[in-house]
């Protein structure tokens, strides 16, 4: 009779919205990680590190009373409201306010880390999640802001994906208010670009309707809509005054040097991209899946050149972006690009008897050269450890075992063709980095 093995239930239940990651799903999520470092490295952006928990009035003061709803938010036993982190910007923002005057400008900083928000969970949403974030402060430039596209393009392209995987809308919110401030109305221009934020997700009646919510008559909603989803540059500059101007020209020449920096192909005018966070104040960007298939944004960024001042420092300007793991996988998975989820090991070493002391040796002169190594530490017999090396997908298993050892020998066998060799156990590893059976075999 087959024997039924039952799953014990497990005692505690993970919470909803957290994730487990197990070693092969962690081996890829970790190389997606260390790309986007990198990539960072390469541009000049230096590493920091935050705090989990912050002082709740910071988020309440940016975002509102309401926005406790959405924070893991307590009181703990000094009695301070405190929060674990729902985003980074507000955080990067007080650091550099507590050493404004010491720091070099431009400031660029990089961060990876987790963060929590309280809110519902649907595909590519958790309420724990990582991001990498990536900030300039104390440059106004366009190649401040090109450059945040551009390390972002190189990001992906670096993760294996091209022009045809992926775009940047970019848009303006000068060039919105700037619009929204044209029209002969008392417009809530906030409460408007919330409502461009949200065009995509609703209907367009309920679009309209919030526009005149926010002080638009149906018509002149109707026409403010008209000028973004055209896109007419030279249209919108004409329709208002020389702010609206200026921030056509800061646009331009955004694009124009975001071209020169290589991001210029990724990069597609979009005044229907707004973000919904109401701190940012100049060039806006989403990027999206080309082929719609990830329906919400990866990711996106933007210039928040009030927000410093705001939380007490001197005027500087200021952009970044912020990649979150998990909408990021889902466009990587898309594309094909997301990394084998298999275990690597470049050697098992495997003992044979009395052999601790020398295998032990190789193993050790094998990390020292940078390789993944693997020794048994379990008794397990020649065919169980063969068994484990073929499970951790050892490239190469070094056999030392008493009989090898009376020869003054180790046996090096690939494990992908099978085929074996014999080596001087005095000249392994050697002169070689990582040895293989190619480099012993006659």
């Amino acid at each position: 009779m087959k024997r039924t093995v039952v799953q014990a239930p497990s005692m505690y239940d993970r919470l909803k919205g957290f994730r487990d990651f197990y070693p092969e799903e962690m081996g890829s999520r970790r190389q997606v990680f260390d790309a986007m470092e990198d990539t960072a490295a390469r541009y000049g952006f230096r590493e920091i590190a935050t705090p989990t928990l912050e002082r709740t009035q910071m988020y309440v003061d940016k975002s509102g009373e309401e926005i406790v709803d959405e924070l893991y938010a307590f009181e703990d036993k000094g009695g301070r409201e405190v929060t674990l982190t729902p985003e980074l910007t507000p955080t990067v923002a007080r650091m550099f306010v507590a050493k404004q005057q010491e720091l070099s400008k431009p400031v660029k900083w990089v961060s990876t880390r987790p963060f929590w928000r309280y809110e519902q969970v649907q595909q590519g949403r958790f309420r724990e999640f990582y991001q990498t974030n990536v900030d300039i402060f104390g440059s106004s430039e366009p190649e401040a802001d090109a450059e945040i596209l551009a390390f972002a393009a190189d990001t992906l392209r670096g993760l294996g994906m091209t022009a045809d995987d992926f775009e940047f809308r970019v848009s303006h919110r000068d060039i919105l208010s700037g619009l929204l401030d044209a029209f002969d109305a008392d417009v809530d221009s906030r409460n408007a670009i919330r409502a461009v934020d949200k065009r995509a997700k609703i209907d367009e009646m309920e679009y309209i309707a919030l526009l005149e919510d926010a002080g638009l008559s149906d018509s002149q909603a109707q026409q403010f809509d008209d000028l973004i989803t055209a896109g007419d540059l030279d249209a919108i500059a004409d329709f208002g005054d020389e702010d609206l101007t200026a921030a056509v020209d800061n646009l331009r020449n955004v694009l124009s040097a975001a071209e020169d920096f290589g991001a210029g192909d990724v990069c597609t005018l979009s005044l229907t991209t707004a973000r919904g966070l109401d701190y940012y104040t100049g060039v806006v960007f989403e990027c999206f899946d080309t082929t719609g298939e990830v329906s919400r944004a990866v990711f996106g960024g933007g210039r928040y050149d009030d927000l410093i001042e705001d939380f007490g420092g001197q005027p500087t300007p200021a952009v970044g972006v912020a990649l979150g793991d998990a909408t990021l996988q889902l466009l990587l998975q898309r594309a094909d690009a997301w990394p084998d989820e298999a275990l690597q090991t470049d050697y098992y070493v495997l003992t044979v008897g009395d052999t601790r002391e020398t295998a032990a040796r190789v193993a050790r002169d094998l990390r020292e050269r940078g390789n993944v190594v693997e020794t048994d530490v379990s008794g397990r017999s020649f065919g169980a450890q063969m068994g484990y090396a073929d499970s951790v997908n050892a490239e190469t298993v070094v056999i030392v075992g008493e009989q090898d050892l009376e020869n003054d020998e180790v046996t090096v066998k690939d494990m992908v063709s099978g085929e074996q060799t014999t080596a001087p156990v005095d000249a392994f590893p050697g002169e070689f980095d990582a040895p293989t059976y190619d480099d012993f075999a006659e």
